[in-house]
């Protein structure tokens, strides 16, 4: 195992050995303070040394615990330090690798001055009060500025030796801030609020170090920056060269940790405390430029997309972020892009925080209960929302679109459904939230906001679940060689109920006449898919204008003869022949060729017909077989008498489970 020493005086050097805890490597984290080992968490691999190290100390370290790496990652202005430890790597023949925080960008309006005693005499030049936010350890170089104890604040570690080495300076309990960072804009600004400061005094600390932050917040406060320049550096290497070195050299794998959170409505008030403190604590957010505009700092990186290919493309090349957090909007498992994402982030540690979802939302703001709403996205999705508000009372739907709203109402009008009660919501959670009621028909001219959901209410819902819609719900018409063939409601209802559909089933009508059959399965199998076949130009206009009044979005008409026609066609998993023209045999050669365990229901009225059915169930290996012979008699008014008059007999043939005898 490669044995590993990290100076982690910084940000990034407790970041590296977070980074190494979860190596195959045995590590040494050397921090100044016991204060410091408390922000290194705990791991099996990992020893702590809580003290400042000579040079001789450092020396007699690395001759005895051979090190294959000592990594430098202390501040850029302890120079000596620096020196040291390359020192000592120098006398020990020890690898040295110095981890370099990079220089930010200056501000053109920032006073830019050397040292510290270039910054005393500057600051005794002007007046005003200053925040001091270069730490405890030089404190002491600041006392010649004139009246040090009424102007001088000093922020600094809530640590015993930097209290002291306020007192020793000579500042008052009052002008001592004793806190731990990092510090957010709006910390630093009201920082500098409370003091009245007009000067907030920093080093060069890099965007680690929260150096663009206090820029940012300077400006906003009204305070003028001034900055210590760093020193001479050695060379070194950035965080990301430094975990490249350790994967290429030490056989280290970066396996990041993803936190995906849901940012509920959008307005942070409206987020859980662990989401935000996720976002807080992020190296990098990603996500869509509205969410990150509502949630992200200005000190953040910060990467835009919503595409979970090129999200996790990111996130694995870019090895110097160890904390990403990836925001979704509302909940991370209501209709979000996290399915998505989780699968291709399996080199990855995931945890992933729930938000409020925008249903939840809206229903606590209308005080109504969710739990038997049917719950519907059009957001990028295709969706038969006139299937659904026709069956269900309350239905909630996600909208997508410029004004989607507005053409969903129309949608619903156009349907015959203008009566329905929407409450629609509008940039939930945001200052311009609105929710709006009303009928459809009402709200059809409205332009809504982009941002909208809504619930329908049907107070009349038609809820009918099981089979056999009335004969008199399809139009009847007449082709060259007679009248349009139907399948009739009894013998349809024992028909679909030998089919045993599903939820997701994918469904053949062959020889669909009037589409009878094919609609009854289109309501049953919501989620599926149902392709009706019919040969016959007249039944196939007859049976696209029924499924046009009575059908789900999920029936497409295939006009063509079976067995040539379905070719095409996906695998079925449930099939009805109401009608073989003759190509019974190969029709079932064709679906067994498809998918061996599809489920077969087949019609027959004449002897022909029975024939060759009974052929097929001899020659093909099906494991389930049943022929059932139905015959109807329906109640006829005569005079003053009821006659029933019976219909022609049908024998009803379900199989399954197939292979061609050998």
């Amino acid at each position: 195992m490669y044995n590993i020493c990290v100076f982690a005086g910084t940000t990034e050097g407790r970041k590296l050995v977070e980074f190494l805890s979860m190596q195959s490597v045995s590590v040494m984290a050397c921090v100044a303070t016991k204060f410091g080992e408390t922000l290194l968490s705990a791991a099996d691999n990992l020893t702590v040394s809580a003290k400042r190290l000579t040079l001789d100390e450092m020396v007699q370290m690395f001759s005895q615990d051979k090190y294959d790496l000592v990594v430098d990652a202390t501040h850029p202005y302890a120079t000596v330090v620096t020196d040291n430890i390359a020192e000592a790597c120098n006398r020990t023949n020890t690898k040295y690798l110095r981890l370099l925080r990079e220089n930010s960008a200056v501000s053109a309006d920032a006073v830019f001055v050397p040292d510290i005693p270039s910054a005393v005499e500057y600051l005794n030049t002007v007046e005003g009060n200053i925040l001091l936010t270069t730490g405890s350890k030089e404190l002491s170089g600041y006392v010649g500025i004139s009246d040090f104890a009424d102007r001088v604040y000093a922020r600094v570690l809530p640590t015993e030796s930097s209290l002291e080495a306020c007192y020793n300076a000579g500042l008052a309990p009052a002008n001592i801030i004793a806190m731990k960072g990092p510090f957010s804009e709006e910390m630093n600004v009201a920082t500098l609020s409370c003091v009245s400061a007009k000067y907030l005094v920093t080093k060069d600390s890099g965007e680690m170090g929260g150096f663009d932050a206090k820029v940012i917040s300077a400006k906003k406060a009204g305070a003028q920056l001034v900055v210590i320049g760093r020193p001479p550096q050695r060379e070194g290497v950035s965080f990301a060269q430094t975990i490249e070195i350790l994967c290429e050299q030490f056989g280290c794998v970066i396996r990041p940790h993803v936190t995906i959170v849901g940012i509920g409505p959008g307005n942070r008030d409206a987020m859980t405390e662990e989401v935000r403190q996720a976002i807080t604590d992020a190296d990098c957010l990603i996500g869509a430029k509205r969410m990150l505009d509502a949630v992200a700092s200005s000190r953040q990186n910060v990467y835009t997309s919503i595409v979970p290919d090129k999200i996790a493309q990111y996130i694995a090349s870019h090895p110097e972020y160890q904390h990403f957090t990836v925001a979704m909007s509302g909940d991370t498992g209501f209709f979000s892009g996290t399915k998505k994402l989780i699968p291709l982030l399996n080199t990855c540690k995931v945890t992933v925080l729930p938000g409020i979802s925008s249903l939840s939302y809206l229903c606590a703001r209308l005080q109504m209960s969710y739990e038997d709403m049917e719950v519907v996205s059009l957001h990028g999705r295709d969706n038969d929302i006139i299937s659904n508000v026709r069956k269900n009372f309350r239905v909630f739907v996600l909208v997508g679109g410029e004004n989607g709203m507005g053409n969903l109402c129309k949608t619903l009008v156009d349907a015959g459904l203008e009566n329905v009660r929407m409450y629609i919501g509008e940039n939930l959670s945001y200052p311009d939230e609105k929710i709006i009621t009303g009928t459809a028909q009402t709200l059809a001219d409205n332009v809504f906001a982009a941002l909208s959901v809504a619930i329908i209410e049907n107070s009349n819902p038609d809820a009918v679940v099981t089979p056999g819609l009335p004969d008199s719900v399809f139009q009847r018409g007449v082709s060259d060689d007679g009248i349009v063939p139907m399948t009739k409601s009894e013998v349809r209802a024992v028909c679909i109920s030998k089919l045993r559909l599903t939820e997701r089933s994918v469904c053949w009508d062959i020889g669909a006449g009037t589409g009878s059959v094919a609609i009854e399965m289109s309501l049953m199998a919501r989620k599926g898919q149902v392709y009706a076949i019919e040969r016959k130009e007249a039944a196939v206009s007859l049976l696209s204008e029924n499924a046009e009044k009575t059908a789900g979005k999920n029936l497409t008409v295939v006009s063509g003869e079976a067995p040539e026609a379905c070719k095409h066609l996906p695998m079925p998993t449930h099939v009805f022949i109401g009608g073989s023209s003759g190509n019974m045999k190969e029709i079932i050669a064709e679906l067994l060729l498809k998918n061996p365990a599809v489920r077969i229901v087949a019609t027959a009225i004449s002897l022909e017909t029975v024939a060759e059915l009974v052929a097929c169930i001899k020659e093909f290996d099906f494991k389930e077989t049943e022929i059932v012979s139905l015959q109807v008699a329906r109640g006829k008014e005569a005079g003053s008498y009821h006659l029933m008059n019976a219909q022609n007999p049908v024998y009803i043939f379900t199989m399954q489970y197939g292979g061609t005898k050998q």
